[in-house]
Order: C-alpha cells, then structure tokens, then sequence
C-alpha cells in the first residue's frame, strides 16, 4: 500500500512524499500505528499515525499515507480509516492529530475539513513549499 501511495503522490507532484519516516514509528511501543483496509481480502487503503516529532509535549499525532486505491474511493474507506485512527490515538492517549496535503489533493481536503479537521500552520520539511495545506483536530472531544 505504501508503495501504491508514492507511485500515487509521484503522479501529483513528480516524487512520492519525501517526509522522513521509519516503519518503526509507527508501532504501538513507539506511540504509533499503521491500519490497511480490506475490501474481499484484498488491500484497499492505510493510513497511520506516529507521535508528532515537533510536539514537545507528546500530546499529539501525526497523520501519515492515507491512501485509497483509485477504484473503491468515495465509498467511505479513508473516512473509516481516518475515524479509527483518531479514536485509537485519543484511547492512547493523544488529544490532538495533526497532518498535511499537498494543494493538489482537494478530495483529501474535503475529507479533512469534512471530518473537523481545521487549517494550521505548516510544519515539516513542506513548510515553506507553496500549496502545502496542514490540518489540525482535537480529539478530546470525540465520543
């Protein structure tokens, strides 16, 4: 799936997502996770989330490689992605997710915006790259 998820940003934007990563991560001993969703067995879509590097307090998450395959999307799979990894970080603990899209991914801004997510301030190494787009959301107050 991550690999399908760099050919898919590489069309975008001539290169996959260059943010540095470690599979590590995104296991639960280092505060992450990574979810594959499946349609009849077979892969469909992921999405994880690591702590937020630039969060000192530990507070926060950051969303990374949700990705949908093109043929099933609009059904609701990265909503239900999104969804369960936000009610796993806030039953570990994090009371905010935070993440960024590229300007060319308006129905991931439309997922976003959809889901609660709100506009911040850019961060990572595309942070000062034009059309980079961050997100922010609270989860203590989900249900």
């Amino acid at each position: 799936m991550i690999a399908k998820a760099n050919d898919y940003n590489t069309e975008l934007y001539g290169h996959p997502d260059q943010t540095p990563v470690s599979p590590a991560e995104f296991e639960p001993q280092s505060g992450g996770e990574f979810l594959v969703a499946y349609v009849e067995g077979i892969p469909v879509g992921c999405g994880g989330y690591r702590r937020h590097l630039e969060d000192e307090t530990g507070s926060t998450v950051e969303i990374k490689r949700m990705y949908v395959e093109p043929n099933v999307r609009r059904l609701g799979i990265a909503r239900r992605v999104l969804g369960q990894l936000e009610i796993d970080a806030r039953a570990a603990g994090y009371s905010a997710a935070i993440l960024d899209s590229g300007s060319k991914q308006a129905a991931s801004h439309a997922l976003y915006e959809s889901c609660g997510y709100t506009r911040t301030a850019s961060f990572s190494i595309y942070k000062d790259k034009p059309g980079n787009r961050a997100y922010l959301k609270v989860l203590s107050t989900l249900k």
